[in-house]
């Protein structure tokens, strides 16, 4: 049975300027986080019962209209009730939900599929596990309030993600014109090398990542990408600046087809190392 703990992370603003014989003190955010895994979180992109989470983060609307900064200046993070197979649920900036989609064809068979060249495809859309789990996922986001006061959605166009989306749509009562698709900044994250081979070997990828950010996959020459931690978290940091500029008092809910997604952005909120 998967244990639910909660974390807080609130570290505090800057003190009043010492008198000018003593040396200023810089507040460091990682010495107030609780030590919390990323690799962890990471491996549980493989099918097994995954925690819900909510970060908030408190910033002025002035604030909120520049670039994001990683990590923000003040963070909170608490769980939610209950848990979901597949699903990762985060809340920051007081109005962003992030969703991972429900399990797909190819996560059935045990397979991995990141080449975008797929993505579109019906054999990257949600199994039948994976529709039961996004309507419970939408009911939990409807007992949650996400859109009581109205919200976009914003999936990645990969077809699970997209189909993810469209459910929780239809159970929270959102038009179809409040939905926007990303077409590259949410794409799950390439792998290289490792495209077909069984979701085991995900540890490889992910034990190169604790040496060090920037190592990527393997390369193979049928169009997948091969991406690092530190690529994903270059694209996700964008994603987050295009939509606090966007939508900065508007509720959003982003859809990710993989769990990499999520976590890099989640590390890089909390000022982790993406080597963990």
């Amino acid at each position: 049975m998967l244990t639910i703990t909660t974390a807080s992370i609130s570290p505090s603003f800057p003190p009043s300027p010492p008198p000018p014989t003593a040396t200023p003190q810089t507040p460091n955010l990682h010495s107030s986080c609780q030590p919390i895994n990323r690799r962890h979180l990471l491996l549980t992109s493989l099918p097994l019962p995954l925690s819900l989470s909510s970060f908030s983060v408190s910033l002025s609307v002035a604030t909120a209209r520049g670039l994001l900064q990683m990590p923000p200046p003040r963070l909170s993070n608490r769980q939610s009730p209950s848990p979901h197979d597949f699903f990762f649920f985060y809340i920051f900036f007081s109005g962003y939900f992030l969703v991972r989609a429900g399990e797909s064809e190819y996560d059935s068979l045990g397979i991995i599929n990141t080449n975008p060249v797929a993505k579109t495809s019906v054999d990257s859309g949600l199994s039948e596990k994976g529709k039961k789990q996004t309507v419970r996922a939408a009911l939990e986001l409807k007992a949650m309030g996400a859109c009581e006061r109205n919200c976009w959605i914003w999936p990645s166009i990969t077809q699970r993600a997209y189909q993810s989306a469209e459910i929780i749509a239809a159970v929270n009562g959102v038009s179809r014109s409040y939905m926007v698709p990303e077409y590259s900044f949410l794409d799950a994250r390439g792998l290289g090398a490792y495209e077909g081979k069984k979701l085991k070997a995900i540890s490889e990828v992910y034990e190169s990542d604790s040496v060090s950010s920037t190592i990527k996959p393997p390369p193979i020459d049928d169009g997948t990408p091969n991406e690092s931690a530190a690529d994903v978290f270059v694209r996700v940091t964008q994603l987050m600046s295009i939509l606090k500029t966007q939508y900065s008092e508007d509720t959003v809910i982003i859809v990710s087809p993989d769990s990499d997604n999520l976590t890099i952005l989640q590390a890089g909120l909390v000022g982790f190392d993406l080597r963990r």
